[in-house]
Order: structure tokens, then C-alpha cells, then sequence
């Protein structure tokens, strides 16, 4: 009997969490990666900007990555490219406008020599043992694709965030004749997107909400502005033509918001007249009810252009009480106190607020349980791998796929770093696990800061820091100076001296107790007092700053 061929699936990130996805598909020597994302901090990685996939796996077989395949221009699926592709170069292939965006970071982050290859919907590519064919999908972002990935062992069909939307922006519909056609041939796996698989029926068409931008344009007397993600050129688009029949121009504010709409702009996928555009400089030439803007900000990002115009920390614009803001968008899970914190800010200001608790002001861009059903019964996998979502998503997706048919033991539920590997006989199975996990990204430094410095500015962040700076002459063997306590965010100096004094005097005790220093281990002194001083401050306080004893010799 012919042994069966075998790929192996091995996700390193996108499971159990919303973000950060990325999937590598190997086939004996050849490897291909789809989406290389990044996902936002959760809230105790204090001052950590982005979070990336461990790509370990990938370095250690660098040699055998063949490209990146990118489904689509979101953050969540290109925001990690610039920090991977150093550390793994390889070719990359897209749609125009995910290219376009990818093309930006790596430009922004000085990766060079980076092939990207454009491609269109239909279009097939060959990488290794691998082809490739592009499947247009609708979604909230130009561009998007399904991908069909087919090599010896069979055919894997990759979603990508999708939804079924009859009446799109673009015009351009789900190709669901070619998952038909591809599943009417046979398909070995499914990897399928889990994000809106708790919501019955269908997800709203993008047109839906048109009537409520027309509706708000007509009432708005001031200046409308409008937080959204850059990236979604289709809401961007149907503002901006509502924007134009009241005789508004148009302001975008963000980096992201003006960099993308720039992009956009050039490759054809916005259409605004130049006139219609107005700099930030010259928004103050215009009357209220002749500015709209646009502007990043609806996550609550405590650096985003909305946040900063309602904290009046913005350079250009203040929010007023004549304005009209609306956030088109929902809060991505872990997001929903800084959302909160900025709408309780805009109506402290006085504007009227709009959001998707009050009117349809968004629409998901995927796809609700009678659409992911519809793609699984065009497709017919053998197997099934739930992908993009949180446990439970997966966990639900898996149950929907049993419901339609699927045998219990062709579906897996599966875990970041799982070497899963499917054969059309051998079944489905987990033969190892990679190394994996987050790789926290702070300014400049990727990867530097771990677990201990997380626990350190938590630390910090909680109960303060105690300094004790003290001089000894090394050759007398004495404290000559000192100690000195600095206190930063443990409490108000002027206000608490005794506390201080004391504390001085347990460190002088502390250096009294060894009689002549001289030949003492300095680190065994600084360790003392961080022990006696941490428990003298809880007896005293019940807090427990950080202590930092700093011993100068003279």
C-alpha cells in the first residue's frame, strides 16, 4: 500500500486570541506562510506598543521558507511584517492595496530587498511544491482574498477574514462559484475564520450604513468627525461622497488614516477629487458645517487623533460642543475601557456622540454562522480546522461544522506552535509542538523585554520606587554620606518626613551592624536592605514599593 502524503499546519499565532496571525504550511522540504500580523497589548504590558508572533521555528528553517502569502491588508495580517521579514526574508504576494500597505512598513522600518509580487483575484502562483490561487472574498478592507493552497498531499482551502455581502462597496461580490468549483474537486482541509461565529443569520452589508451617515450629515449644524480603522477605504469612500453632497471637505487626521488614504488614493481604490481635500493647516478657512474629518481613534489608542482632540492635547483640534463625533466602529476585545474612557471624555466636552450602541453607525466586516455554513458546505473538507478567534469561537465553529456533517474526529480544535498533519488515509493528528508564543515589541527593541521587566513596571506602576543612595569610603571602611532616599510615586516627601527619617535610620542600622565594611560584599549590603527596608515600609504603609539601594565608593 502507498504511503499517504503528509502536510503539517502549524499555527503561530490567531488561535485563541483576535490578532497576530500567521500560518505556516509545510510539505516535505517547502514551507509557505500565510499572514505575518501583529495584535494589540493587552493591558498589562505596560508601555509595550505591539505584540508579534515568535517566528523561531521559521529561523531555525529559513532555508525552506519558500514566501508569505498575504490574504489582506489588515494590521492583524501585515502589522508584523517589517520585524519578521528581517529575521526571515522571503518573497511576498498580495493584492494591490495589501502590498501597497506592506510596501509602506517595510519602507518606514528600512527592511530592504524585499521581493513583493502583486496579484488579482484568480490568479495562481507556484512556490515550491505549493500553488496557490487567489479567491476574491468581500471584507472590510479592499483587496481581500481566500486562498486555495494545493501541493501533493491535497488541497487546503484558507478563508481569510471574510464575510457574504450581495451589495459590496466595490461591486465585487464572494467569488463562491470558485470555492464551489474548488470543493467540487476535493478539498483535504478547511481553515476557516472563527471571529463572528457566535452571531446567527447574516452580517449586514456594508450599504446598510449609508443611511445612517445621510441621516447625520443632514442633521449636523458644526463640524462632523468620524473615528474609524484607516484601512477600511470602503466606509471611507461612502463618508466622503456623503461628506461632498452637503458641501463638506474632507480632513484626515492620524498618521495611519493619512498615510492610507494617500495610498489609496494613488492606486485607485479611493476616489476624492483633490478639491474636496483639506490640510489640517487650513481646516480654520472654513466654516463648521463645511469640515468633515476623519481620524484615527476608534480603539480608544491613548496616541490616536480622536483621543488626543478630546483631551485637548491635539496640536490642530479641540473637540466643541457643536460637534457631531461618531465612532464607526466596534472595540476589538480588550480595547472596551479605552473606548469608554474616550466617549465619557467627547460628551464631557459637550459634542454629540455617536456610537454603535446608539445607531448603525457599523458593520462587521465577518461573516455570521449562516455564511461560515455556506462555505463549508461549498468547500466539503475532509478535515476542518477552526483559525482566527478566541477558544470559544473555535470551540463553537467546531461544534457548527458537526452540526453540518463533520465527523468529530476530523475536526480539530487547535493550539499556537500545534504541528498539525493531515493525510487524505493517515487522518489528522498533532506530532509535535514548536516553540511559539509573543514577542513584545517596545520603540525599538523587539523582544527585550520579557516577563521580568513586564513584572518590574508593574510593580512600578502599582506602589513606586524607594532610591537609597549612599557613599562609603571603601579605605576607612564607613558610611561617609547618606543615606539619601529618593521616592518616586511611593508617596509625597514633604508630607511624609518622619516616614523618610526613619527609613534612614533602618539603613543606617542596617550598615552599623557590619562594623568595618571593608572586604564586604556589596551586594549582600544591597540585598539586606532591600529585605528590612521592604518589610519596615509594609509594616508602616501596606505597600510595597520597589527598593533600589545604589552604594557609591569614595
Amino acid at each position: 500500500m502507498a504511503i499517504s502524503k503528509k502536510i503539517r499546519i502549524i499555527p503561530l499565532g490567531g488561535v485563541d486570541e483576535i490578532g497576530k496571525n500567521m500560518t505556516v504550511i509545510e510539505y516535505e522540504n517547502d514551507i509557505i506562510v500565510v499572514d505575518c500580523g501583529s495584535i494589540f497589548p493587552k493591558e498589562d504590558m505596560l508601555g509595550i506598543d505591539l505584540v508579534i508572533p515568535d517566528v523561531s521555528y521559521l529561523v531555525k528553517n529559513a532555508d525552506r521558507v519558500r514566501g508569505y502569502v498575504i490574504t489582506h491588508g489588515h494590521e492583524d495580517h501585515i502589522g508584523a511584517t517589517p520585524y519578521i521579514l528581517k529575521q526571515v526574508p522571503a518573497p511576498l504576494y498580495g493584492t494591490r492595496l495589501t502590498m501597497a500597505l506592506v510596501e509602506l512598513k517595510l519602507k518606514e522600518h528600512r527592511v530592504p530587498n524585499i521581493p513583493l509580487t502583486t496579484v488579482r483575484p484568480h490568479d495562481v502562483i507556484t512556490l515550491g511544491a505549493f500553488t496557490i490561487r487567489f479567491i476574491k472574498v468581500s471584507h472590510s478592507i479592499a483587496g481581500a482574498c481566500a486562498l486555495a493552497i494545493t501541493c501533493p498531499a491535497g488541497t487546503i482551502v484558507v478563508t481569510g477574514d471574510f464575510k457574504i455581502d450581495y451589495t459590496p462597496i466595490d461591486g465585487e461580490v464572494t467569488d463562491l462559484h470558485s470555492f464551489a468549483e474548488i470543493g467540487a474537486k476535493g478539498v483535504l482541509a478547511l481553515l476557516c475564520e472563527s471571529t463572528n461565529v457566535e452571531r446567527k443569520g447574516y452580517t449586514m452589508s456594508e450599504r446598510k450604513i449609508g443611511d445612517t451617515f445621510n441621516n447625520l450629515f443632514r442633521s449636523a449644524t458644526g463640524r462632523i468627525m468620524i473615528a474609524m480603522f484607516a484601512s477600511n477605504i470602503h466606509r471611507i469612500q461612502q463618508v466622503v461622497d456623503c461628506g461632498t453632497n452637503y458641501g463638506r471637505k474632507v480632513c484626515f487626521v492620524g498618521r495611519s488614516m493619512v498615510n492610507v488614504s494617500k495610498v489609496a488614493m494613488l492606486l485607485g481604490e479611493l476616489k476624492i477629487p483633490e478639491e474636496n481635500i483639506v490640510d489640517i493647516d487650513d481646516i480654520d478657512r472654513l466654516r463648521d458645517d463645511q469640515l468633515l474629518v476623519l481620524t484615527t481613534g476608534s480603539q480608544g489608542e491613548p496616541m490616536s487623533g480622536l483621543t488626543r482632540m478630546a483631551f485637548s492635547e491635539h496640536r490642530k483640534l479641540q473637540i466643541r460642543s457643536t460637534d457631531t463625533v461618531m465612532i464607526s466602529a466596534t472595540p476589538i476585545p480588550g480595547n472596551e475601557k479605552f473606548v469608554s474612557r474616550v466617549i465619557n471624555q467627547l460628551y464631557r466636552c459637550g459634542a454629540n456622540v455617536i456610537y454603535d450602541g446608539l445607531a448603525e453607525v457599523h458593520v462587521s466586516g465577518h461573516a455570521c454562522q449562516e455564511e461560515i455554513k455556506l462555505i463549508h458546505t461549498l468547500v466539503k473538507p475532509k478535515y476542518f480546522i477552526p483559525v482566527h478567534g478566541e477558544y470559544r469561537h473555535l470551540w463553537i465553529h467546531a461544534q457548527l461544522a458537526e452540526s453540518l456533517g463533520m465527523p468529530p474526529e476530523n475536526v480539530h480544535i487547535p493550539e499556537i506552535g500545534e504541528a498539525i498533519e493531515i493525510s487524505k488515509n493517515g487522518g489528522m493528528h498533532v506530532t509535535e509542538i514548536v516553540p511559539t508564543g509573543s514577542v513584545l515589541v517596545d520603540g525599538l527593541g523587539i523582544g527585550d523585554v520579557g516577563n521580568v521587566v513586564l513584572r518590574d513596571r508593574k510593580l512600578l506602576s502599582q506602589d513606586g520606587l524607594i532610591i537609597v543612595v549612599m557613599a562609603i569610603d571603601k579605605a576607612q571602611g564607613a558610611l561617609v554620606s547618606g543615606p539619601d532616599i529618593i521616592s518616586r510615586g511611593f508617596v509625597y516627601v514633604r508630607e511624609n518626613e518622619d516616614l523618610m527619617e526613619n527609613t534612614r535610620i533602618q539603613v543606617r542600622n542596617i550598615i552599623a551592624s557590619y562594623g568595618h565594611i571593608e572586604g564586604t560584599d556589596w551586594q549582600a549590603i544591597k540585598n539586606r536592605v532591600k529585605e528590612e527596608l521592604h518589610r519596615y515600609i509594609y509594616e508602616k504603609m501596606k505597600r510595597s514599593p520597589m527598593v533600589l539601594p545604589i552604594i557609591v565608593e569614595i
